[in-house]
């Protein structure tokens, strides 16, 4: 699942090298892009070369793109990456064969043993103290809940009911799935990657509306998982 927000760019040199690592695994597959409510650039007519399925959010923000996603995937399997180029297909395979242990959600992870981030230093040092905020208080057993690249089973996403409009959805379904599952039986595993950074543009997030709306979604989601 590619979420995108103007990535055609990015999309032409991506979908090759995420078809040749799908193609390794030998699982069938789909490819699902979440594209703007109203197209921004020519996304569509690319999936349509390359034979991706197309959708176009219908909910705000990448929150209401996530949901679209799991609403339209049809697969028993979803992997989500981010369509920018940051995330590289040649760890699919690893975080697969990881995933088919038997775990949950399987993350590729930036901040476990060979894991690796291309980001800014200021950059670093929030996502370290948004990611220990969130781990302690909704006692998610990982270093990194931040990051969009994850498998997950797709069962599981659609019996979950996600709310958050922006990118602390991450964090959400984190706890909605192991409150789903059973804390004792909700199993969560890292596999490391290279955090690139993005291709071509510029990064679509706004600082002070990404803070204020993880800040609230913390308050409310520990409240959610004190009772739980």
């Amino acid at each position: 699942m590619l979420l995108a927000y103007k990535e055609e760019e990015n999309l032409r040199v991506l979908f090759p090298k995420l078809k040749q690592e799908l193609d390794v695994i030998g699982e069938e597959y789909e490819i699902i892009v979440i594209d703007t409510k109203e197209p921004l650039d020519h996304t569509r007519e690319l999936c349509e070369e390359v034979g991706a399925r197309y959708f176009n959010q219908e909910e705000p923000g990448f929150g209401g793109a996530y949901r679209k996603g799991i609403q339209v995937a049809a697969m028993d399997k979803l992997l989500a990456l981010d369509s920018d180029g940051s995330h590289d297909p040649m760890y699919i395979a690893s975080i697969y064969q990881k995933f088919m242990e038997g775990y949950d959600v399987v993350i590729g992870s930036r901040y476990v043993k060979g894991g690796v981030t291309s980001d800014a230093k200021s950059s670093q040092v929030m996502s370290w103290m948004l990611n220990t905020a969130y781990r302690i208080c909704l006692g998610i057993k990982a270093k990194d809940i931040s990051t969009n690249f994850r498998i997950y089973h797709t069962e599981q996403l659609k019996q979950i009911t996600l709310n958050c409009t922006n990118y602390d959805v991450l964090e959400e379904i984190l706890l909605k799935l192991k409150l789903l599952v059973g804390k004792k039986e909700f199993r969560i595993a890292e596999s490391p990657i290279s955090f690139n950074k993005r291709l071509y543009g510029e990064s679509k997030r706004q600082l002070i509306p990404f803070i204020l709306s993880y800040i609230k979604t913390l308050v409310r989601l520990f409240a959610m998982r004190l009772h739980g």
